[in-house]
């Protein structure tokens, strides 16, 4: 029997949602870091997640070390951990992007769960950080020793190069930095995306006319629930001439 309009228009996209399902799945078996920016020289929130336990083992602690190129990291209260810096003595003083210098850095942060997380659940850790000015075009790693009630995992593994870092077992959350956003009128970076600028704008416009900003708002999403609404209908006429 053919198929129906409808089942081949809709056939393609549910392979594709499939597929993407299939690799947000393969991700998230690794700890990864999300960065809020990537520019040099900004401050980014990186969000380290903890997608499950060891095998069956709940997590028990997690210590993230900071790659040299970092001098510190502020860590994120998490009501279900406690938290704590451990630093390095330097070899040399080194001085930073603002003039001053440091003797010592972080070189870790360990946070330690006040009751075991469970090995089918997740949590997020976060860290602020200041990107170095001259690391543009780098990776940063940050490898992760996860400790649990029973046994370890080690994210430590750092891809050689041309390497796809999803085929290792154990790969180290890391971060690519990019080139510095240019900045802008008030000599302040800036670090958002096309759509937050796209926002900016129309929140300026609504600032300076509300009336204006609404009617930007209003129209944008009714010409999305046009689009929804008239390929919904399209897909019951292609089923009835069927």
């Amino acid at each position: 029997m053919n198929a129906s309009p409808a089942r081949r228009t809709l056939a393609p996209a549910a392979v594709a949602g499939g597929l993407l399902l299939a690799g947000a799945g393969a991700a998230a078996a690794h700890v990864g870091i999300t960065p809020s920016a990537t520019d040099a020289g900004s401050s980014s929130l990186l969000t380290v997640a903890i997608p499950h336990g060891c095998g069956e083992s709940p997590t028990t602690k997690v210590a993230i070390s900071l790659p040299a190129e970092l001098v510190d990291a502020q860590p994120t209260v998490n009501p279900n951990w406690t938290v704590e810096k451990v630093t390095q003595k330097l070899g040399a003083p080194q001085k930073l992007a603002d003039g001053s210098s440091v003797t010592e850095r972080t070189a870790q942060v360990v946070y330690t769960a006040k009751a075991p997380l469970e090995a089918h659940l997740r949590d997020t850790l976060v860290l602020s950080v200041k990107l170095p000015v001259d690391a543009a075009g780098k990776t940063l790693y940050f490898p992760t020793l996860q400790t649990c009630e029973a046994g370890q995992t080690d994210w430590k593994e750092i891809p050689a190069e041309g390497q796809d870092p999803h085929g290792l077992k154990a790969p180290a959350p890391s971060v690519t930095v990019t080139a510095p956003a240019a900045a802008t009128a008030s000599g302040h970076d800036a670090h958002g995306s096309g759509a937050d600028a796209a926002a900016a704008s129309v929140a300026s416009d609504a600032a300076a006319d509300p009336a204006s900003g609404a009617a930007g708002w209003t129209g944008l999403v009714a010409g999305i629930l046009g689009l929804v609404m008239g390929g919904l209908a399209l897909l019951r006429t292609r089923s009835r001439a069927s």
